[in-house]
């Protein structure tokens, strides 16, 4: 076996460093070349890196949040050959490292782990036998551990409910592939464990499917991956909740209160709970709309469900006077949303931003929108306020070339650019992002609606690539029907111009005769007021309001 050494690799021109965003593998997993290793966050995109050769991760290069250079030791691996580092070149290599960047003991895991204490017993004649934690969904890589209906030293039977999980979509019960005896429990209430990690282990009659050697050594080689926590070992004394049916019935309180932590929900909104619980809550006659659940997000437990039943209902006392909380959260600020506040910060320190505001009359073109949809969008797909802005924005910038342009302050550049790339400021789950539409100049309105849901999509699902989120020479802000009067945009550096986009609501209009109900929509235009003049910038804004006022011009072409 050799040992095989991943580099972090050039991941965009220019580029010098990245932040290491999260592990996709741990030290002791088994890889296949392509497999994706890690995710790494640059100035313009997130990067996934992919695996060069197979074989089994030993050491890991930094820790979630780190910012690694291009070219510095990424991850290495274990592999069938020669590989292409000596464990000599590993240790200068670790030894140089730690020189110029020394980092805590627990955010690097050493390559030979003490193996942590487990001192799990098999009757003779029985097998260990381990239950993972299944795959609850598509694209689920990890759930939190929401409640244990077992014990260590409970004897269960295939199909016992075991455990509950909670994912980012649903809360799941995890039922037992076999009977036996419970030896191990692979986590505590509110631990997040990864798909495939150990759930629980049985003792069995037969051979079971593992044995107490492979989990300690598996549980050995995963221990590093977890911030250096050490690897659980067997409790010497059960924790976990006991499942509510066995429980012995609560005394009835003296007043009637709504179970601690419960969390009132909005009037036609279903409860959050668990098929169990639902089930029980049928059997009992019970309306589940009318129970307060302690659970996290306010899901409906066992207990809550006892507690109601036992007490007639009578919660509605427990409402009349709110509760006071005083917790608060922390959260580490890496990876997008990280680049979200030095970007922004960039932005306002260094440009100073003119912001004009101006009303447009879009009647015309809601009508126009509504009767090319009718009429083509079967064909040609349904068009959006969106490409006609991008149309009339390539039309103004075309006599003020001077908006179409990037001010280098550093270099005291002032770069104009015949192309129109138009950025899209488009909300993701992971925060906001930037997509381009490139050659807008060259683009039907067709065009650009396909290539706005091309990159809305792949932006969505996190496949947006590094082209995809690079280039623009102006940019649009939206939020769409969510949207104010008016807003005031931060420039995209080191763009000099951002065009935003209000909400449309009918207003009344004032024909000289009277007022007419007319579709309006507030636009709101910042610039960079260093190179960009108050009347250079006002002249713009009236361009893009006599174009989409009068959309017939968006159609004629050159």
């Amino acid at each position: 076996m050799g040992l095989y050494t991943m580099k972090l690799p050039d991941v965009g021109e220019g580029i010098a460093e990245a932040e290491l965003c999260a592990w996709h593998v741990a030290v002791g997993d088994v890889v296949k070349e392509d497999d994706p290793l890690a995710e790494v966050m640059t100035d313009k995109a997130a990067v996934e890196i992919p695996s060069a050769v197979s074989g089994r991760v030993v050491w890991l290069g930094g820790a979630a949040g780190d910012t690694m250079a291009i070219g510095a030791d990424l991850i290495r691996l274990e592999v069938e050959g020669e590989g292409n580092t000596s464990p000599d070149e590993a240790a200068a290599s670790d030894a140089a490292s730690a020189v110029k960047a020394p980092a805590p003991a627990a955010a690097r895991p050493a390559e030979a782990p003490p193996a942590p204490r487990f001192d799990l017993k098999v009757a003779d004649g029985k097998g260990l036998f381990e239950i993972k934690v299944p795959d609850v969904g598509e694209g689920i890589a990890e759930a939190e551990l929401t409640g244990w209906s077992v014990s260590v030293g409970a004897q269960i039977k295939e199909d016992d409910i075991i455990a509950e999980v909670m994912t980012e979509k649903a809360a799941v019960e995890i039922p037992s592939n076999a009977s036996g005896k419970v030896l191990y429990l692979g986590g505590s209430v509110g631990d997040t464990l990864a798909i495939g990690s150990t759930l629980i282990l049985l003792e069995v009659d037969g051979a079971g499917n593992t044995t107490v050697e492979d989990v300690a050594k598996r549980l050995a080689s995963t221990a590093p991956a977890t911030a250096a926590a050490p690897a659980p070992s067997i409790p010497s004394k059960p924790v976990p909740k006991p499942r509510p049916e066995a429980s012995a019935p609560r005394p009835a309180p003296k007043a009637a209160t709504a179970p601690a932590g419960a969390q009132r929900r909005a009037e036609g909104e279903r409860p959050l709970t668990t098929p169990s619980v639902r089930k029980r809550a049928r059997e009992l006659g019970v309306d589940l709309r009318r129970v307060m659940g302690s659970g996290p997000a306010g899901r409906i437990t066992h207990e809550d469900l006892t507690h109601f039943h036992q007490t007639g209902g009578q919660v509605a006392a427990s409402v009349a006077k709110r509760p006071q909380r005083s917790g608060e959260t922390e959260e580490r600020v890496i990876g997008l949303r990280r680049k979200i506040a030095e970007r922004m910060a960039l932005s306002k320190s260094r440009i100073p931003h003119i912001t004009i505001v101006e009303e447009v009359d879009v009647t015309e073109l809601e009508a126009l929108r509504g009767q090319l949809n009718r009429a083509r969008a079967e064909t040609k797909g349904k068009l959006t306020i969106l490409p006609f802005v991008i149309r009339a924005i390539v039309d103004a910038v075309a006599a003020q070339p001077n908006i179409n342009a990037h001010f280098e302050d550093d270099a005291g550049m002032f770069r104009k650019f015949e192309a129109v790339h138009v950025g899209i400021a488009t909300q993701t789950p992971g925060g906001l992002i930037v997509p381009v539409v490139r050659h807008c100049e060259a683009m039907s309105l067709w065009e650009s609606a396909a290539e706005l849901g091309r990159l809305a999509s792949a932006a969505r699902d996190g496949k947006a690539k590094a082209d995809d989120l690079s280039g623009s020479t102006i940019t649009i802000t939206s939020l769409g029907a969510l949207g104010a009067l008016a807003t005031t945009p931060i420039i995209n550096y080191p763009e000099v111009a951002i065009v935003g986009i209000n909400k449309i609501a009918v207003r009344p209009h004032w024909d000289g005769k009277g007022f007419v109900p007319r579709q309006k929509m507030n636009i709101s235009c910042s610039f960079d007021h260093r190179v960009i003049d108050g009347w250079d910038a006002a002249v713009f804004v009236q361009k893009l309001k006599t174009l989409l006022e009068t959309p017939a011009l968006l159609m004629l072409e050159d």
